[in-house]
């Protein structure tokens, strides 16, 4: 037995250990700016092959056309000088190309708080949440409808997420609150529990208006009908529809030179060819006709060239996550906005699992490292997706979070910046020696390498001991925590009253069921 005298002394130092861990574990918030690569993104496509995509895009927009279901969008094309049938536009190419060129290749969307205000397009990439499940996979393992605490929990945790460069959307439906009023409390609480940028809703016009006016609250109402504090998405309806509620929504917001997503809603092999090109070709007909309609309605708003892509299980019908067709499609789409100069735009952690499981994870990360690799400027849906976007997870929002900062770090490269340093400590240590006491490593043990928290790297005897948690249970358990530490970033009261009075009287305006 060691003498009593040095017990105090081991005890001093266990304490000491324990203090420097204990500061080590501290959280210190960050926040990611956009990624700006330092490695190569893929180009699948040879420039032959990119002007056959292009070419037969073309001839199938002169030839077969595409319908625009709105008499004011019908209106615009004949005026510009394409050639309409009822509600079939068919345009020349020259022309197509000419209101394409006028969209921006990148463009900056402004947050309340300007640590958060980033850049998309131009080499540059940005994550966003995941958007419109109707129901949450609760903390509790249990399925069930999403509830307006639930969108404004979803909505804190991705204003407190590094990795994450926006709010968000529709982060989840909140079916507790009627359809024609849920967009009023979206929008107040994407403005109010996070200061980053936002969504706005698109299922009618005037729920953009709305969306459009309680961002004015916030911004000032002049500021926000030419300043992008917003990207909206408008999805089209594959084969080759865009129709009322996404025009009208794409004439609200680009016409305050809100940013819009131009997504194709593609199931492959059900709504497209049942081929990889034949689904792209889709896809870049409608993307390019969605952009083009923006630039009718204002010359140089935002618009990305976006796309949902699924496959379809020819044994079911059901949507599919995480084929490499998906990541072919999303390699290929990249590929062709940087070709026509847009920002572009794809979605990220993706699964068809129906649980956080080995599926969950193998497919979300097969499909944004595909997208790392594409390139792609704006990720949408990147935290707790789960059964093809129909439902939201607590548990894989946390796994996902963290991985996006880990894929930050893959896309940022390598440095070089330390090599003299590395190579002076490298001559200190004799062969056979080891690294972990040199004063190089003692200063950059913390930063050299990710130390991923939700990824357990013990050994089996520690696991053991520590619960032998799951990455579930190990998810669950931040996430209740960061809800916790959750701090909202207040705005002044005046705008607070201004945005509560909006809300409350225009609920009052709105009926409770659909007409």
């Amino acid at each position: 037995m060691p003498p009593a005298s040095s017990e105090p002394e081991l005890g001093r130092v266990r304490r000491g250990r324990d203090a420097r861990a204990a500061k080590r574990r501290a959280r210190v918030q960050t926040w990611l700016p956009e990624l700006e690569r330092k490695i190569p993104w893929v180009d699948l496509l040879s420039e032959e092959q990119v002007q056959t995509i292009h070419d037969a895009s073309m001839d199938v927009i002169e030839e077969v056309g595409v319908e625009f279901r709105c008499d004011d969008a019908i209106a615009m094309w004949k005026a510009a000088g394409a050639s309409v049938d009822g509600v079939r536009v068919r345009i020349d190419r020259e022309l197509l190309m000419s209101l394409i060129g006028t969209a921006p290749s990148s463009y900056t969307m402004v947050a309340r708080d300007p640590a958060h205000t980033v850049t998309v397009g131009d080499g540059k990439t940005i994550f966003t949440p995941s958007y419109g499940a109707p129901y949450v996979l609760g903390l509790d393992g249990v399925r069930r409808p999403g509830s307006i605490e639930d969108f404004r929990n979803f909505t804190k945790l991705n204003h407190l997420s590094p990795a994450l460069h926006m709010s968000g959307g529709v982060v989840c439906e909140p079916m507790d609150v009627p359809v024609p009023k849920r967009h009023l409390y979206m929008t107040e609480s994407l403005l109010k529990y996070s200061s980053k940028p936002f969504m706005g809703s698109v299922t009618s016009m005037e729920r953009a208006e709305d969306s459009l006016h309680m961002a004015g609250i916030v911004f000032g109402q002049d500021y926000v009908r030419n300043t992008t504090v917003m990207t909206c998405l408008a999805n089209g309806n594959t084969p080759l529809v865009w129709d009322k509620t996404m025009l009208d929504s794409v004439r609200v917001f680009a016409a305050a030179n809100q940013a819009t997503l131009f997504s194709p809603f593609v199931l492959g092999g059900a709504s497209t060819p049942a081929s990889t090109v034949g689904a792209v070709i889709q896809v870049n007909i409608e993307a390019l006709t969605g952009v083009a309609f923006s630039q009718l309605v204002r010359a140089g708003a935002p618009a990305l060239y976006g796309q949902w892509l699924s496959t379809v299980s020819m044994k079911t019908g059901a949507p599919q996550a995480g084929t490499p067709e998906i990541c072919h499609m999303n390699l290929l789409t990249a590929q062709m906005a940087r070709h026509y100069r847009l920002p572009s735009r794809c979605s990220g952690s993706c699964t068809s699992s129906k649980m956080v499981d080995a599926q969950a994870g193998y497919e979300a990360a097969r499909n944004m490292y595909g997208v790392l690799m594409a390139g792609t400027n704006f990720v949408l849906s990147t935290t707790g997706y789960l059964e093809s976007a129909m439902c939201q997870s607590y548990a894989k929002w946390v796994l996902d979070s963290e991985q996006l900062e880990l894929m930050c770090r893959l896309g940022g490269g390598v440095s070089f910046d330390d090599l003299d340093e590395v190579l002076a400590t490298m001559r200190e240590v004799p062969p056979g020696g080891h690294h972990l006491g040199t004063a190089h490593t003692l200063a950059n043990f913390q930063t050299a390498f990710s130390m991923p928290e939700m990824m357990n790297s013990d050994n089996y005897e520690q696991w053991l001991a520590d619960g032998a948690l799951s990455a579930e249970d190990r998810a669950a358990a931040r996430c209740r925590q960061l809800l916790e530490e959750y701090e909202e970033p207040r705005l002044p009261d005046d705008v607070c009253a201004e945005l509560d009075e909006y809300v409350a009287r225009r609920d009052a305006e709105l009926p409770d069921l659909v007409s």
